[in-house]
């Protein structure tokens, strides 16, 4: 695989994993109730665990998207 693919490949990764993250959050502020009631027939949560679970999961996937997709392609970037 040469490198320029490789760059190719982590910018699309990225986009779309912001688009998913951005969708993800626009759900919980603009539909939150909504999504409550979704989740709370599948488990037993307050409104404060839903809102820690939610809140906390989108941190970590907006840092692993910085880890994994961001990062590499900048350092990338860089060296060419």
């Amino acid at each position: 695989m040469s490198i320029e693919l490789l760059i190719k490949f982590l910018g699309w990764c990225t986009i779309l994993n912001i688009g998913l993250l951005i969708w993800w959050a626009a759900f919980i502020i603009f539909a939150h109730d909504w999504v409550y009631r979704m989740h709370g027939k599948w488990f037993n949560l307050s409104y404060e665990q839903f809102d820690t679970v939610h809140y906390a999961g989108i941190a970590f996937y907006k840092l692993s998207i910085i880890l994994f997709n961001v990062a590499p392609y900048l350092a990338l970037r860089i060296i060419m």
